[in-house]
């Protein structure tokens, strides 16, 4: 039983050259082309074929799941690796992306046509290295843009002699499929006409030869054929009565797929459609749980999703947990269009309660060792959970639940960077949501606390006033704790310690008297934090009973947060070695899990412990690799109280010792070599090769 599926790239030579040449001459290159035509295949190797041409590499951006105009920078920005901070995330691309030389592939942009124009203007205008290749089936209309339109493949005359058929990109992508389709197929002298003959009725177009290649599984060559000669009952693959107004490529696309629908049982028919609900795709117990029912036995999904498989309508791709199963955009589109009234309304339901249940289940602010699996699963499961607040919010499903999974994410916000997308959720969700109960007292906390990490107070306090007089109601009094913490960080963002240090310790007493584990948890971390240069041996004590509670109960990300504050406090009681010792280590997990809020200050950190040391060199350049990281986050160590003072004492240190030039020579290559994981995972060795590198002299 096939089960995943993985394929080559074929043909597309001149395509790819012209794609190069045009970007050699050109900041924008759009390739356009009807849906099924492989425009996203060609961008994905003309950038693997780039990559070495761009100091500061390649990346790849898939917008086909992302459905919120509102939200493309912000999805940009987190897919590059950069976390939200005080800039809007348009502002945080720009200033990350002002000097570099890369290129930024914008894949599927034709539902997001009019904000990707000017999400790709302003990066030009501002980014003068940067250049854009997108992929959509109409131009962005921006100054200065290229167009590459892809054309279906070349397709030979059936009556050319067979090696003259060979050489054709379409026969070849058709043979290629089909060897996989078919274990021993080959084109021969015997059955080259009857390729070239499918190639030319299908146009030429690869996802239609795809899918009639996969169908080789299950009939001969001679009987697809026969099929294709007329697959709905009028004799011709592109025309009807009368003929759809169409373009013919669209028309031979639409016949195939409703060739290929046909060609399904009427269970495989039903679950393509419900399986197109899923814009990140779905696993197999995900499929069972919300696709099942009517015509689809949930004992038979196994076997439907086999059949798909084998099909090429569904793509199984392994992933961590197991297969996950996806469609290419045109054929889940084709799905969607099939589910009937009924049908859709108890799937949208199904679909919303499962993705709701998901994000209860995998709150990743809880103290157990799943963290990290936690983290993991939603963001694989993102473009499924924005749909399901989509669904909510948008007026196909209850708002109050949608305002309760985008408040239950606060700690992914958080965690990856996406602050930006959790206060964009919740926003509308409180629009939406105006009665004062639970829901939208949670809410408004959350959305204080994402504001206040973002550096936006104003934002915060009439969110944080209203949530703090609805936490005051009886029925309401679990919230208020909550309330409480959030108020206390809001006063150190508005520079007033002695008042947030007392708010933090008063949450810290109500989570203790209601037994919250979590909300202890957290308290203590910004207490340690915050108190860390206004009381430091009070934050240690803060800092100790952290990481003993995230020790006890095995909860591998709060621990690196509990080493990272705890090292803090330390070090501001002249602990260094202690100090350096945990803040390693945690630069080292959160490293590894691209945790850059976290990683960050462990390698500023790092910075003070080198100049502690005299290795004013090392100093410096853990200075320039966290430079790099603060731009990556968007935040600064001088905004930050518990970092600003020993920030500034470990660079004066250090420029003093080396001298200006040598100082930022060191700065300048700790910059260059910031943002690799493979320096930073051991922080130690990391300042070492980075002071090596940049200077050239061994230690």
């Amino acid at each position: 039983m096939a089960m995943v599926c993985e394929s080559t790239f074929v043909g597309r030579r001149h395509e790819v050259a012209a794609a190069r040449k045009a970007l050699a001459r050109a900041r924008l290159l759009t390739l356009t082309g009807t849906g099924g035509v492989g425009k996203s295949r060609l961008a994905l190797r003309v950038a693997d074929a780039l990559r070495g041409a761009y100091r500061d590499g390649v990346e790849v951006v898939e917008l086909a799941t992302l459905e919120a105009g509102e939200l493309l920078a912000a999805s940009v920005a987190t897919d590059l690796g950069l976390r939200d901070g005080e800039s809007d995330p348009m502002t945080l691309l720009v200033d990350h992306l002002a000097e570099r030389r890369m290129l930024l592939v914008l894949d599927n942009c034709e539902h997001l046509l009019e904000e990707c124009a000017r999400f790709v203007s302003r990066l030009l205008r501002e980014a003068p290295k940067l250049r854009v290749l997108a992929t959509s089936r109409q131009r962005l209309g921006v100054y200065g843009e290229q167009v590459l339109t892809v054309q279906s493949l070349p397709v030979p005359d059936p009556g050319l002699p067979p090696h003259v058929i060979a050489r054709h990109d379409a026969v070849r992508l058709f043979a290629d499929r089909a060897a996989g389709a078919s274990r021993g197929f080959e084109l021969t002298r015997e059955n080259a006409a009857d390729v070239a003959w499918l190639a030319r009725r299908l146009d030429g177009l690869p996802l239609a030869i795809e899918l009639a290649a996969a169908r080789l599984r299950a009939v001969s060559l001679e009987r697809l054929v026969s099929e294709l000669d007329d697959p709905l009952g009028d004799g011709d693959l592109t025309s009807g009565t009368p003929p759809p107004p169409l373009p013919p490529r669209q028309r031979t696309l639409g016949a195939t797929m409703e060739w290929s629908y046909r060609l399904c049982s009427p269970g495989e028919q039903r679950l393509w459609a419900r399986l197109a609900m899923f814009p990140g795709g779905a696993g197999l117990e995900t499929a069972e749980t919300v696709c099942s029912g009517g015509e689809v036995d949930p004992a038979e999904v196994l076997d439907l999703v086999a059949g798909l498989v084998d099909k090429s309508i569904l793509l199984g791709e392994r992933a961590e947990g197991g297969v996950r199963y996806r469609m290419l955009d045109t054929i889940r589109a084709y799905g969607y269009d099939r589910l009937t009234g009924e049908e859709e309304r108890e799937l949208r339901e199904r679909f919303i309660a499962c993705h709701h249940d998901l994000v209860v289940r995998n709150r990743i602010h809880e103290t157990v060792p799943e963290q990290l699996e936690r983290y993991r699963l939603l963001r694989r499961e993102l473009p499924n959970v924005r749909a399901a607040i989509e669904l909510c919010l948008g007026g196909a499903g209850p708002p109050a639940v949608g305002l309760e999974m985008a408040a239950e994410l606060w700690s992914f916000w958080l965690l990856s960077g996406a602050a930006t997308e959790g206060r964009y959720w919740l926003e509308r969700g409180l629009e939406r949501v105006p009665a004062p109960g639970r829901g939208r007292a949670t809410a408004l906390w959350v959305y204080s606390m994402l504001a206040l990490r973002q550096g936006d107070p104003a934002a915060a306090a009439p969110r944080l006033a209203e949530c703090r007089a609805l936490s005051r109601r009886e029925d309401l009094a679990d919230v208020l704790p909550y309330a409480v913490r959030t108020s206390g960080v809001a006063a150190y963002s508005t520079g007033e310690p002695e008042r947030g240090l007392a708010l933090l310790e008063e949450a810290l007493a109500l989570h203790r008297s209601a037994a919250d584990l979590d909300g202890v948890v957290f308290s203590l971390y910004y207490a340690a934090a915050y108190g860390a240069s206004q009381n430091p041996r009070l934050a240690a004590a803060y800092g100790e009973e952290m990481l003993e509670l995230c020790e006890a109960h095995r909860a591998p990300v709060t621990r690196g947060y509990a080493q990272l504050v705890l090292g803090i406090a330390l070090w501001n009681l002249g602990d260094l070695r202690r100090a350096e010792t945990l803040v390693g280590e945690a630069a080292g997990f959160t490293c590894d899990i691209d945790d850059k809020w976290c990683l960050t200050q462990c390698v500023e950190v790092l910075a003070w412990a080198a100049g502690a040391h005299g290795d004013h060199e090392r100093a410096a350049g853990l200075l320039g690799a966290a430079h790099a990281l603060w731009q990556a986050v968007d935040a600064s160590p001088n905004r930050l109280s518990y970092h600003a003072p020993w920030h500034e004492q470990c660079a004066a240190r250090a420029r003093r010792a080396l001298g200006v030039r040598a100082y930022e020579a060191a700065f300048r290559e700790g910059v260059r070599l910031g943002l690799d994981p493979r320096l930073l995972a051991d922080p130690r060795r990391a300042g070492s090769a980075l002071v090596r590198e940049g200077t050239g002299r061994p230690r």
